[in-house]
């Protein structure tokens, strides 16, 4: 399907331009600095990982760690397709559960299973204690607080559960990321093994975990202002409940039952589901797009290539050619964010600035546009 449009065809005049809101402003202000901390708190962990595993270890770690972050990056890329969320929020996510959540569990989790061995002076008992009881707890409530904190200063980012789980995906990688470094760095005598159960066999196992509590915030974003309050703990404890069993799982002997038995169903499941959320992404995408159309914002081809992956896909190698790549890529980007701003406010849960904000879309889509008509 070629892009160029045909004859007469032209779209509105440009709206008024949009200026973003104080708290818009003073929430972006906050996520900056929220992200030098995280930065900072990762640089942190780091350097205790260096001082207990040494340098050298640390680094080949490192480089084995890029490995499963690499297959999740990429999973979630497929998933981000048709809403991409914000570079700066995919960001924040990354690095708080690379840094916040991993020196919080670093720190809480060693100052329990110790206070236990002080106890009972039984390591074995300790470790069970620290890796059942207390991580399980610990961890998702790290990482799920970096997706609550996006959700309570972005919430327009939600627009579908599909969201949620990404943002808590993104966490949880950062999470498994330093994770593994440490796990890899202690065990260089094991490595093979250890990268293989790590890194071959459970790449997605905090993400599987997690998104649950993304799931629930997600579908909390669907529903009245206060619906995330009984859905988060629900979220939570599934995520908890699955993460104990998990780390049962290694000390009763039972890993690969559990592994067989539970945890591919479930992950199977999880991608089907997230399968059927894309496609209903799709669904609400055409349904305002076209509702865009009547109204002649935009014509019958451009709905055709704005719904679909391979037309777009298409659209901009058309565009590349032209040196109008940039273009193509704000249009379809304005367009798609466009139509799920419209999708709050006929669902009832526009707040106040998206009336201004689909305007200021409007505008970028029609700035697109002509862009797009002046290479033809």
């Amino acid at each position: 399907m070629a892009y160029p449009p045909p004859q007469g065809a032209r779209l509105h005049a440009s709206p008024p331009p949009w200026t973003p809101p104080v708290r818009h402003r003073i929430a972006g202000a906050l996520g900056v600095l929220g992200g030098i901390l995280a930065a900072l708190a990762l640089t942190a962990t780091l350097a205790l990982i260096v001082a207990d595993a040494g340098g050298g270890a640390t680094v080949i770690a490192s480089l084995l760690a890029l490995v499963p972050l690499s297959v999740v990056l990429l999973a979630v890329r497929w998933l981000d397709r048709w809403e991409p969320e914000p570079r700066g929020a995919l960001l924040f996510a990354l690095l708080w559960g690379a840094g916040v959540a991993t020196l919080l569990s670093l720190i809480i989790n060693t100052s329990v299973a110790t206070a236990v061995y002080e106890i009972t002076l039984d390591a074995r008992q300790a470790e069970f204690v620290g890796a059942v009881f207390v991580a399980p707890v610990v961890e998702e409530s790290a990482k799920g607080l970096g997706v609550l904190a996006i959700f309570l200063a972005r919430r327009h980012y939600f627009d579908t559960p599909v969201d949620g789980v990404v943002y808590a995906a993104m966490s949880a990688a950062g999470f498994a990321f330093v994770e593994n470094i440490l796990y890899f760095g202690d065990s260089l005598d094991v490595l093979p093994q250890i990268f293989f159960m790590r890194g071959i066999l459970s790449p997605f196992a905090h993400v599987l975990f997690s998104a649950f509590i993304g799931l629930a915030l997600g579908l909390a974003a669907r529903q009245a202002r206060g619906a995330w309050l009984p859905a988060l703990p629900l979220g939570w404890l599934l995520a908890v409940g699955l993460h104990a069993l998990w780390n049962l799982s290694a000390f009763s002997g039972s890993f690969f039952g559990v592994y067989i038995v539970v945890q591919m169903p479930l992950f199977a499941t999880m991608v089907a589901v997230m399968w059927w959320l894309r496609r209903r992404e799709q669904a609400v995408l055409r349904q305002r797009l076209t509702e865009y159309g009547r109204a002649g914002w935009l014509a019958p081809f451009e709905i055709a290539m704005l719904t679909s992956l391979p037309h777009r896909r298409r659209a901009r190698q058309w565009a590349a050619r032209y040196g109008r790549a940039g273009a193509m890529e704000a249009l379809q980007r304005s367009a798609t964010r466009l139509a799920f701003t419209r999708h709050r406010t006929v669902t009832g849960r526009a707040a106040p600035p998206d009336l201004a904000y689909e305007r200021h879309l409007l505008a970028q889509v029609a700035a697109a546009r002509r862009q797009l008509e002046a290479a033809t």
